[in-house]
């Protein structure tokens, strides 16, 4: 399904109902899935519900203050026990036969617990299934259903460098971000991996996107509100073939130094641009790293600049996407700030925004031409750029962690894509984590064609 050797993936891992089935037992219940954000839950009895592959769960906050993420279904008969996107409750009752949970998942109530039960079903032995790994990194909430999962920084491993820059604030500080505004969620009728790889790294796209650029849909209004930032900046493809994660970045010259933007709107720019400093300080060189789109393996991906936005490609069958996206803003800013950024984020993506209606439709006519019988029989080509990305990839004393693509010179490559599906194939491939540690080491998904 994945010739690593020669850059080629089947079709068939798109379209074919059996391999999406085995992805969801083999993937969806052992990878560490984005599930929230501290902020939506952030008072004792406030829930969100989310979703792991297929599986409705509760994030939820106890009386304790503790947070917990719960299958969303009562362990009598099954029956979802929260049918609410969201809010605050003390206990979550399920509308079919009466079982009732507390927001630590206890089993606290049972109709006829006398009559019928005569006291002796043993309450602590059903309440609702909790997962068993869960991390708050930053106020990212992130589970995992298999116990023996690794921690989670051992799974993003020094993906968490670039991770740190969507999740911390604009001025460096540590955490310090809140969702703004609800979810957006719509369907895509194409397979969850389409998306997932777009965001990977796909800078060879940007056709799609010649409207957009040119009408100027930058915050300001006046074209993109980062040329100034990118000035002699280079392109990089970085990705972790040992964990399947990837995104672009842009690192700025040694001597750049902070520059305004937003000048359309005073409060804005004076915001950014002293954060900008501020965060020079904080972090030294690892200041010139400006991030790009990315993804976590499997199915989280974000933009860490603007729109600040996080997406999660829920798998809803082979030939269907459930997309749902949070948007980000640090938490101190000004309201100005916040709704400035608001503004721009539902004008940018989401389903009415101009640049996703344009990926939708790809990710749409892709898939509905690669169902077909004879379709089916061509494989898809991720060899662009194969053999040419490094493993120490350093530039004025800055040590980038990941193999790294310099794209400034190769104008653009596939090696993030060929690390996703290489992952990919480890997973389907493994039985268990123990297994998937052997995979770590020299699967030659960094295009180098050395195996």
């Amino acid at each position: 399904m994945v010739d690593r050797e020669n850059g080629l993936v089947s079709r068939e891992i798109f379209v074919n109902s059996d391999i999406y089935a085995e992805e969801q037992e083999r993937i969806f219940t052992r990878a560490w899935l984005f599930v929230g954000h501290e902020s939506q839950v952030s008072k004792p009895g406030d829930f969100f519900i989310s979703s792991m592959g297929e599986e409705s769960v509760i994030l939820c906050r106890d009386r304790q203050g503790e947070v917990h993420v719960f299958l969303n279904s009562c362990t009598h008969r099954g029956m979802k026990v929260c049918r609410y996107d969201e809010g605050n409750t003390p206990i979550f009752s399920c509308p079919y036969h009466g079982w009732s949970f507390a927001t630590d998942g206890a089993l606290v109530g049972v109709p006829y617990y006398k009559d019928a039960y005569h006291e002796e079903l043993d309450k602590s032995q059903w309440g609702l299934l909790r997962v068993p790994r869960m991390t708050n990194y930053k106020g990212g909430i992130w589970a995992s259903w298999d116990p023996q999962a690794p921690d989670f920084l051992e799974y993003i491993g020094e993906f968490r460098t670039y991770l740190d820059i969507l999740f911390d604030g604009w001025d460096g500080s540590e955490g310090g971000t809140e969702i703004i505004g609800g979810i957006e969620k719509w369907l895509v009728p194409s397979n969850w991996k389409f998306p997932a790889e777009n965001f990977i790294g796909d800078r060879y796209h940007n056709i799609s996107h010649r409207s957009v650029d040119l009408v100027g849909i930058g915050p300001s209004g006046q074209g993109r509100r980062d040329n100034s930032e990118r000035e002699g900046a280079k392109s990089l493809d970085v990705s972790f073939p040992e964990r399947g994660h990837g995104t672009v970045i842009f690192l700025r010259p040694e001597e750049a130094q902070p520059v305004r933007s937003y000048q359309n709107d005073p409060i804005v720019a004076e915001y950014f641009h002293a954060c900008e400093i501020a965060r020079k300080e904080r972090q030294g060189q690892l200041w010139r790293i400006m991030g790009g789109p990315g993804t976590i393996f499997p199915n989280m991906s974000y933009l860490p600049r603007q729109p600040r936005s996080i997406a999660v490609w829920h798998p809803r069958g082979p030939d269907q996407t459930e997309v749902w996206r949070w948007y980000l803003v640090d938490s101190t800013a000004p309201p100005e700030v916040k709704e400035f950024l608001r503004q721009y984020y539902i004008r940018y993506s989401g389903p009415s925004g101009l640049t996703e209606q344009d990926d939708m439709e790809n990710w749409n006519y892709a898939h509905a031409a690669s169902r077909g019988a004879m379709a089916r029989r061509r494989s898809y080509n991720y060899q662009m750029g194969m053999g040419y990305a490094v493993d120490d990839f350093e530039d004025g004393g800055l040590h980038l962690p990941g193999t790294v693509l310099d794209t400034t010179k190769a104008r653009a490559g596939e090696q993030n894509q060929r690390t996703f599906y290489s992952r990919w194939a480890d997973f389907m491939a493994a039985r268990d984590w123990d297994e998937l540690a052997g995979w770590r080491h020299g699967n030659g998904a960094n295009g180098s064609g050395s195996r």
